[in-house]
């Protein structure tokens, strides 16, 4: 007991110093009812991977890229648009998969928007040594049904998506499975196991906001008020206020900007909408994405120039947030936002008097060609079922990201599941980053829902190297705009 004790602490060290609605499911649609995509010939346990791969009905490659340790393949899997009608149409969902053996426990990985097609480990994957899919979330282009029926953009039908490729792959890969993701990810893991729950033998979620009740925000309030210090706290509320006071020299060079890159405003409506839109973001996106430390790199308000102030809000929220071109990329989330996950809305009583629009909400992010009905039991059903139901999940937070302020919680009838902070941190929170004795209960929780006993973990080379290119921080790779 004092060897696995030891051989845990110490693995923990290393891992800390290498990153600083009702009941469940409807049954899955048989293979049978779908048009399958060219796959390759039958292959057996001794073929070769990528075979065995492309022997999966539906499964499509479209490249594969080396890289020392592993193989990485970028796929395509044909999906039906509706789970619940397969007979409906499908369309081409991308994923990719990093090999490294079939022995191995394999991490499900999804960041809930686009997938990167370059090879990267999620912690998990890292921690376990394990094999790792990445699900690219439906309606994020390139895997968008066409013609797009957003009424089959959905947290159930994203969930059915995530449970087929896994039944799939299981085939293949019939060792332990743990869910996983960041933000929107996280939440998207969650979802996955609500609906799912007798799929994977864990889920570590990152960060993951859960908004029960779409017009309750008071959390944001009262964590804004105590975030860091007084004086950090005034020095960005002036910074902010200030880019309202001088809208109109400020706007003026937003307005050049936007014609010199011929960036346009239909979405939102109008350029003063976007301005004050990405305005009211700085402060929020100055913890989701900084911290304390930063604070005394911020102009005074007072004395700032024009220039510097229109600058630090580019800095941290992004004048090209609420363009066209922008928007059009996280249509699907805004959707997912306006229809079910809900989105933030703060009452900023330092800006009365300067705002014209206030929080705007995410319907007004959305095409107004597509169609938004709000469903306000969605996240109530999730938040009750992870409350009352989880088994081994485990939920992490960042203590300054504001993201956590609305949280999922774990109550009695939640089983093996747990919820950390990680002190100071902001919305790229992770296990690595917690306090020594929760650090070493989740490294401990994940390895055992992997399957993965002390003596392997211990001889495990990728927990005692950390790969910079391949394990770099995959939950922020997103623009920088208040979105999770």
């Amino acid at each position: 007991m004092r060897n696995a004790l030891r051989w845990l602490l110490s693995l923990v060290v290393l891992i800390g110093a290498a990153s600083t609605a009702g009941t469940a499911t409807a049954a899955e649609a048989p293979d049978s009812t779908i048009a399958a995509a060219p796959s390759g010939p039958a292959a057996g346990p001794q073929a070769d991977i990528k075979d065995r791969i492309l022997a999966i009905p539906g499964m499509s490659l479209i490249e594969e890229q080396p890289y020392p340790g592993y193989r990485f393949f970028v796929l395509n899997y044909t999906q039906p648009v509706d789970h619940r009608n397969p007979r409906k149409g499908t369309f081409q969902q991308r994923l990719t998969l990093l090999h490294k053996d079939t022995s191995r426990p394999t991490v499900f990985y999804t960041s809930g928007y686009s997938v990167r097609t370059s090879p990267s480990r999620s912690e998990p994957t890292r921690i376990v040594d394990g094999n790792q899919v990445s699900m690219e979330y439906r309606f994020f282009t390139p895997s968008r049904p066409q013609p797009a029926d957003w009424s089959k953009l959905d947290i159930w039908q994203g969930a059915s998506d995530q449970h087929r490729i896994f039944t799939a792959l299981k085939k293949i890969y019939d060792r332990k499975w743990i869910a996983t993701g960041g933000s929107k990810g996280g939440m998207t893991a969650t979802y996955f196991e609500r609906f799912y729950p007798r799929d994977m033998d864990g889920v570590v979620a990152y960060v993951a906001p859960n908004d029960v009740v779409e017009h309750e925000d008071s959390r944001y309030d009262r964590f804004f008020a105590t975030v860091s210090t007084q004086e950090c706290r005034d020095r960005l509320n002036a910074l902010q206020r200030e880019a309202l006071v001088r809208r109109a020299p400020l706007q003026a060079k937003y307005k050049a900007w936007a014609e010199a890159e011929g960036a346009t405003f239909t979405t939102v409506g109008t350029l003063d909408k976007a301005y004050e839109a990405v305005v009211l973001d700085f402060v929020w996106a100055f913890w989701q994405y900084s911290g304390e430390a930063q604070c005394a790199d911020l102009p005074a308000a007072a004395t700032a120039s024009d220039q510097e102030v229109y600058d630090v809000i580019d800095q941290y929220s992004g004048w090209s947030a609420y363009t066209d071109q922008s928007l059009a990329g996280y249509t699907p989330y805004y959707y997912q936002a306006a229809t079910e996950m809900g989105s933030p809305s703060l009452k900023m009583k330092h800006l009365k008097g300067l705002t014209r629009y206030g929080y705007q909400p995410a319907r007004n992010f959305v095409p107004k060609d597509i169609p938004i009905r709000f469903k306000p039991l969605a996240m109530a059903d999730v938040d009750s079922w992870v409350r009352t139901r989880a088994r081994s999940m485990l939920f992490v937070y960042g203590g300054n990201d504001p993201w956590g302020a609305e949280r999922f919680r774990v109550d009695r009838g939640a089983r093996d599941s747990y919820v950390y902070t990680a002190p100071g941190a902001n919305h790229g929170a992770n296990v690595a980053g917690l306090v020594e004795a929760e650090r070493t209960k989740a490294t401990e929780r994940i390895l055992t829902w992997a399957g993965v006993s002390a003596p392997q973990a211990e001889r495990a080379a990728p927990l005692r190297t950390y790969d910079s290119r391949l394990d770099k921080s995959q939950q922020l790779d997103r623009a920088r705009t208040l979105r999770p």
